[in-house]
């Protein structure tokens, strides 16, 4: 549950994950951000608010009780059921298991489940009014154009919702029957 709600609530790539350090979660409570060492060897930092906080911590306290190690900031964040290091295989395997119990795995293709997550988070932040601005800058991209196909996803997925209006049926049928009247004329 960790690893989703931080891929869906951060956007972070598969590598910028695994790179993350106990130490990358950092600030007061209530104002915490995520380090994050991007494309490039850029770093950025992206807030999180208090559910994803308490959802990381609640994970590391588990982390602990199950391996009886004392957790420390240079540690990984994200570890395997043997308490090491999560790797590119394992994260996949975390989340094809969540796509699965979803009943949404055959939907995703295979090598993009993490990317996938990722394309959800600015996909909803620009459902709901975020800037391509903004979301370049949480994404970690370099320029608008990276940040813009989502936007276009948005774009598209809007003017799908609108001609689902059932109102537009309305009209089709009406032009309709008008079209077949001036036919009979």
């Amino acid at each position: 549950m960790a690893v989703m709600a931080l891929a869906l609530l951060t956007g972070l790539r598969s590598a910028e994950m695994l790179g993350l350090r106990v130490e990358s979660v950092g600030g007061r409570p209530g104002e915490r951000r995520v380090r994050v060492v991007g494309k490039g060897g850029r770093t950025r930092s992206l807030p999180i608010e208090p559910p994803l906080e308490a959802l990381l911590e609640a994970y590391l306290a588990s982390r602990e009780a199950r391996f009886g190690v004392r957790v420390r900031g240079g540690d990984p964040l994200l570890v395997d059921n043997r308490g090491e290091g999560l790797r590119r295989g394992g994260l996949q395997y975390l989340v094809r298991q969540c796509y699965k119990h979803a009943g949404v795995n055959d939907r995703v293709a295979r090598g993009t489940l993490v990317h996938a997550l990722r394309h959800t988070f600015a996909t909803r932040l620009a459902e709901d009014g975020a800037s391509v601005t903004e979301i370049m800058r949480l994404l970690g991209h370099t320029s608008l154009t990276s940040s813009q196909s989502y936007i276009d996803v948005t774009a598209s997925a809007q003017r799908e919702a609108a001609r689902s209006n059932r109102t537009y049926g309305v009209l089709r049928r009406l032009s309709e029957g008008a079209g077949a009247a001036e036919g009979a004329h």
